[in-house]
């Protein structure tokens, strides 16, 4: 009994071992996965781009911008920004909040009276927005006691864009409807293939008068519509559920939703080229879902990530997506805006659906 158990744990040792890619999946892949949520999953706000609107032009208002910079906080842009273009600027993600100084900034505080400067921050993230709120409170009382040695009379006039009630959910529902489009399709489509081939059935596939692309149309268009009806479920409920707003094009929205289709169509077509086993196909899917999901900018700003992260970043076709549907939804924003992010995940598709097809010809041939 005993001998035949250790016999046993022998044999599948041994075959773990022998199996590559199973030595990968064990060991590897969590290492990376560490690794990723060390470093991308970090909740302190730093590095928000800050514009400024400086009308008194005083050494006062000069020395009171530069107190923003220390801390890593704010990134003080170097030249003011017309307020002409204050809102396209908060919609193309150009800066994350603005400070704007009156004319009277200096005179005011030297003669005592309160001086009121304006302070606008992107709400889209409330809890960004609200500890960025809290940074500038301090930091402007911080400057009063450095430089007059009491508390200066300055008061914020504060505005909040795009989700003025600050509610977290108006952030974070936007987000889930990227990730489960993007869950479902590559993990179903990863498995489809697989699952023909470990029952035998993608031979008698390939001898029937389809085509190798009526064959992947076939295998792909059912997950392609399972994903916009996970889409629209999500959409629905958080709009009547939690009363989120949409301030954009519906249309716009699922146009570009089916551009990224492709993306996590491909990315599933290819997981199952390479993968012998469904466990195994939804393995590697689960990894590139949690890799895509914790880069894409859904739990922490990308801008809060270590440098080597950022770049990375741009390897991901969610992170441009989830820009997408959160500029749409939450400020109407139009393919003017959105072109960058349009562009990349055509690329994207291109790219990622050529590799797929061209391993797809190779392992059924």
């Amino acid at each position: 009994m005993i001998r035949s158990i250790l016999a046993l744990i022998k044999k599948e040792f041994y075959q773990v071992i022998r199996d590559r890619n199973m030595l990968l999946v064990i060991f590897l892949m969590p290492l990376i996965q560490l690794l990723l949520l060390g470093y991308a999953v970090n909740v302190d706000v730093k590095n928000i781009d800050l514009a400024l609107y400086d009308h008194d032009g005083t050494a006062f208002s000069r020395e009171y911008i530069r107190s923003f910079t220390p801390g890593g906080y704010f990134r003080v842009l170097g030249t003011d920004i017309s307020l002409l273009d204050i809102e396209r600027g908060f919609k193309e993600k150009q800066f994350g909040a603005a400070i704007i100084i009156p004319q009277d900034f200096e005179a005011n505080l030297e003669t005592g009276r309160a001086a009121t400067v304006g302070f606008m921050i992107d709400g889209t993230n409330a809890n960004s927005a609200a500890i960025a709120l809290g940074y500038a409170n301090m930091i402007t009382a911080g400057f009063g006691e450095k430089t007059a040695g009491i508390s200066l009379p300055i008061s914020f006039n504060r505005k909040v864009l795009f989700n003025p009630e600050m509610e977290s959910v108006n952030y974070m529902i936007p987000g889930i409807v990227a990730t489960l489009l993007t869950m479902i399709t590559v993990m179903l489509t990863s498995m489809a293939i697989v699952r023909e081939r470990e029952m035998g059935t993608l031979e008698q596939l390939m001898v029937t008068p389809l085509s190798s692309p009526a064959l992947i149309l076939g295998k792909t268009i059912p997950f392609a519509i399972l994903g916009y009806i996970e889409m629209s479920m999500a959409l629905v409920f958080g709009i009547l559920w939690f009363k989120i707003p949409f301030a954009g094009s519906w249309l716009l929205l699922y146009s570009l939703s089916f551009v990224f289709l492709f993306t996590t169509l491909g990315v599933g077509m290819f997981l199952s080229t390479v993968s012998k086993t469904q466990q195994q196909a939804m393995f590697y899917a689960w990894f590139f879902s949690i890799f895509a999901i914790l880069t894409s900018g859904f739990f922490t700003p990308i801008a809060n990530m270590p440098r080597t992260i950022q770049y990375l970043t741009y390897l991901n076709p969610l992170r441009y997506f989830m820009i997408i549907v959160r500029g749409i939804m939450m400020k109407a924003s139009s393919v003017s805006v959105l072109y960058p992010e349009i562009l990349a995940l055509v690329i994207f598709g291109i790219i990622i659906l050529w590799l797929a097809w061209i391993r797809f010809s190779k392992r059924i041939k």
